[in-house]
């Protein structure tokens, strides 16, 4: 697999990360033994970003992500996330960016992670209560103990990371970034590039739609998350699967599916921006990294935005509530 930088400090990783959230929780349903095999092929397949959080389960994911990259960990760059705290549903959630949580959830993320380093640790959503430079202070912190290799942010508006990098090197900003989800370009994806700021692109499929592999809203399980989602709820439901279908067709016309085809556009954005989509599913993960081979020429990208120009996706990304939370 090629590899690409993020940031301006040499954190190299492979071009495709792998998003773990899925094995453990908000898409429905765990199969434990097929998550550790999938890790284990992307390993194979030269993927070194594995990205986490201790929202996913919640903890639940960090145990198994540790669990089995023990005895392989020269060939991971381990990637996790604190100030998420969650509730009894997915809906239910707490932000929390003081200093003396940071120190907390470093030390619970290494000890679930079997590791006594986390190489790129994020900031999983802004606490608005919160000076920045706080929270990034004690995150600082966590680098000169040697707990921490790189720090990143998640969700972080262009300003929040302007003021965070005076306080120490962001390596990279992660948000949501697909052909439905273009919200970076206004602004975001500019500014990283200003302050040297790798940028991680997670949900790089649409949570999946861009695979067209989902029709109806019973084609998802009754706890997983996208019930809730405002893309996935009555006509913008209809709307978006006509979106798909249009990146369907170009897609067969190039001989790939259009999940590859999605993922392509993704890096095609950019050598400072590193896909990470999420599976649990070997099957799924193999078809991800072909895309990574797949070269897309300027008529093909054009075409591309022709059918899924910014803001061709009906409804938010997020219900109201977690939309306050992004991009601040």
């Amino acid at each position: 697999m090629k590899t690409r930088k993020l940031g301006a400090d040499g954190l190299e990783v492979g071009a495709i990360g792998l998003g773990c959230m899925g094995m453990s929780a908000f898409y429905g349903g765990r199969d434990d033994a097929e998550s550790r095999a999938t890790i284990d092929r992307a390993l194979e397949l030269g993927v070194t970003l594995l990205d986490t959080s201790d929202a996913y389960g919640p903890h639940t994911n960090e145990v198994l992500v540790g669990s089995q990259i023990k005895g392989k960990r020269d060939r991971v760059v381990l990637a996790t996330k604190f100030g998420l705290k969650m509730g009894p549903d997915p809906m239910s959630r707490t932000i929390v960016g003081r200093p003396e949580y940071v120190r907390e959830a470093c030390d619970a993320s290494l000890q679930r992670l079997g590791v006594d380093h986390i190489d790129l640790y994020y900031q999983h959503r802004v606490d608005a209560t919160v000076p920045i430079e706080d929270t990034i202070g004690a995150m600082a912190a966590l680098v000169q103990a040697g707990k921490v290799r790189y720090l990143g942010m998640s969700e972080a508006g262009p300003a929040t990371l302007r003021r965070a990098c005076k306080v120490h090197p962001i390596a990279a900003l992660q948000t949501e970034y697909s052909l439905w989800t273009r919200d970076p370009e206004d602004d975001i994806l500019a500014v990283c590039r200003e302050l040297g700021v790798g940028f991680v692109a997670y949900s790089p499929l649409g949570r999946g739609f861009l695979t067209g592999e989902y029709k109806s809203l019973e084609d998802f399980a009754p706890d997983d998350y996208r019930r809730h989602s405002p893309r996935f709820q009555g006509e913008n439901f209809g709307k978006n699967l006509e979106l798909v279908a249009l990146v369907t067709e170009l897609a067969r016309t190039k001989g790939v599916s259009p999940g590859q085809l999605a993922l392509a556009w993704v890096l095609a954005q950019g050598p400072d921006i590193v896909p990470i989509p999420g599976t649990k599913r070997r099957a799924f993960l193999e078809e991800n990294i072909a895309a990574g081979e797949l070269v897309l020429s300027a008529d093909d990208l054009r075409e591309i935005d022709a059918i899924a120009p910014r803001n061709a996706a009906a409804g938010e990304r997020y219900p109201a509530t977690m939309m306050a939370t992004v991009n601040r």
